[in-house]
């Protein structure tokens, strides 16, 4: 996920949850928080339950969210937000309790009667690569579910269409052979195999750092004839540390409903 995709990331998704954007630079944004993105975001449990025990008038925070710093002078302070970032990370979290799952239909503009909208199921999904370092791939995937065509970068395409959740006149629903469920699987198969078909020499990378690791800790207790507790603490913090993990989560998803060329 580049810099450029974030910073349009974020933009939606704080439009999209009505927060008001007060600034907007090519490396930086100030957003006035709604009161629901406040207490999502901004850590604030205690304030805002006096303010209801009170009955004050609630005040939400505004948040300023860098994404280039080599375009923003150095008297903006806010949140540097990139991918793996703590903030980020958050605001991902945060849409799985705001919209975990939608069921949206396209607008269609056309006067003929009875337009077929196709089904398609839509994931977004976050490919973690964890060892002593981590990088995180964000996939957006959707299967058609009439004849079980998968694209990437669905999110992006969506977002040119116009929907509504309601089901517009003079339309109706194709039927899915493929049902939701089994979609869900046809799509870990597919994620299953764009990790196996990536570069894995960070986890070889990552295994000899362990291991050259691991040796230096038993070249500490190499004289020692009964190791200690610390020792075997010592061995599984490395373990922690180095292991390489592919982590796979689900952001969000839905069913949209589509005209047979939108896409």
């Amino acid at each position: 996920m580049q810099q450029q995709e974030i910073n349009d990331f974020l933009e939606k998704y704080f439009i999209s949850n009505q927060c008001e954007i007060l600034e907007k630079y090519p490396g930086y944004m100030t957003v006035q928080l709604t009161v629901e993105i406040d207490k999502l975001l901004m850590n604030r449990p205690f304030y805002w339950t006096y303010l209801e025990k009170t009955n004050g008038v609630p005040n939400p925070m505004k948040l300023t969210l860098i994404t280039n710093q080599e375009q923003t002078s150095d008297d903006i302070k806010g949140d540097f937000i990139h991918f793996g970032a703590p903030r980020l990370h958050q605001i991902f979290e945060s849409t799985k309790k705001l919209a975990s799952y939608i069921r949206l239909y396209q607008q269609t503009n056309s006067l003929q009667v009875n337009t077929a909208l196709y089904p398609w199921l839509g994931l977004n999904i976050k490919v973690s690569y964890k060892c002593d370092r981590k990088r995180d791939l964000l996939l957006s995937l959707g299967l058609q579910l009439v004849n079980g065509m998968i694209i990437e970068g669905f999110q992006n395409k969506i977002e040119k269409l116009q929907l509504t959740p309601k089901i517009p006149d003079l339309t109706y629903t194709m039927s899915s052979l493929v049902k939701p469920q089994s979609g869900v699987n046809r799509l870990q198969q597919y994620i299953r195999g764009f990790i196996e078909s990536e570069d894995h020499s960070w986890a070889d990378e990552a295994i000899n750092r362990w291991n050259e690791d691991l040796a230096l800790l038993d070249s500490f207790y190499e004289e020692v004839e009964e190791k200690p507790e610390s020792h075997e603490i010592e061995k599984e913090a490395l373990r922690e540390q180095y292991e390489p993990k592919v982590i796979v989560e689900v952001i969000n998803g839905g069913l949209f409903y589509l005209c047979q060329n939108a896409i």
